[in-house]
């Protein structure tokens, strides 16, 4: 009887075999890909960036700030780009740092925004403890050795990572949105055209010129029967003081033409 389900014990090993081996093949198949294969690069709507309307510069002074209002210590503050980093320490064994980038560039309209793009990164660190021994041999003594043992303790970078959360992004944003409102623009923004609209009124406008001063009368001469009856006196030129007058100069007399004369009767 005992041989009778000798075969049927062999069928089931064989049988359990092959499940477990379709098991692992399955697992392999089933394995994660790495991160850098789910990257899309679509470019649809990114947690990483936002559009606001004020320009690049003081797009990345509200984002400093906004930085610098949550305990970030900036380590490069450029007018389009700025550098952060702040320390956590959730125990007294691990250390987290998070490092803040932010970038900002011209927008796509003319119109005077600006995009901003951040990134953070959260880098962890243990610590790690070793232990090192030594031996120091004293010929004096002979052949003694005396061991050294000393501990020493540093940290270990043990992982690094993008942060991934929209969440987080969100209230980045919110709080650069606020200071953004606040700040003193460096120029204003750009408005749309302003078109001129004629009103309906007169056909012609008219001018009156200003009023001209009239000219000063001309002085007028005495009349003729008021003139003074005494004789006028005449006023002889002056003559300089002190300077002698020329003698008059002779002037010769044209000659006289000859007496006609008469002929005497004979």
């Amino acid at each position: 009887m005992s041989s009778s389900f000798r075969p049927l014990r062999v069928r089931t090993a064989l049988s359990l075999a092959a499940l477990v081996a379709m098991t692992a093949l399955a697992a392999c198949s089933s394995a994660p890909q790495p991160k850098f294969q789910q990257e899309m690069f679509d470019s649809g709507a990114s947690p990483f960036s936002r559009t606001f309307k004020v320009g690049s510069s003081d797009a990345c002074e509200a984002a400093r700030r906004a930085l610098l209002n949550q305990g970030y210590l900036t380590t490069l503050s450029q007018t389009d780009r700025i550098d952060a980093t702040k320390d956590f320490q959730p125990t007294g064994d691990s250390h987290v740092t998070v490092e803040f980038h932010v970038v900002c560039t011209p927008g796509v309209d003319a119109d005077g925004s600006s995009v901003m793009y951040a990134n953070a990164i959260q880098s962890g660190y243990t610590l790690k403890k070793s232990d090192t021994s030594a031996s120091v041999g004293l010929s004096i003594l002979g052949s003694v050795s005396l061991p050294i043992r000393s501990n020493s303790d540093a940290m270990v970078k043990v992982s690094s990572e993008t942060i991934q959360s929209n969440a987080f992004y969100d209230r980045f944003f919110d709080s650069v949105d606020h200071y953004v409102v606040t700040l003193i623009k460096t120029a204003p923004v750009p408005t749309a055209a302003v078109t001129a609209t004629t009103l309906p009124g007169p056909a012609h406008l008219i001018v009156v010129p200003p009023p001209v001063p009239a000219p000063a009368p001309a002085p007028t001469s005495a009349p003729a029967g008021s003139a003074s009856n005494e004789p006028a006196v005449p006023v002889s030129p002056a003559m300089p003081i002190g300077v002698p007058s020329d003698p008059p100069i002779p002037t010769a007399q044209p000659a006289s033409a000859p007496a006609p004369t008469q002929a005497v009767p004979q």
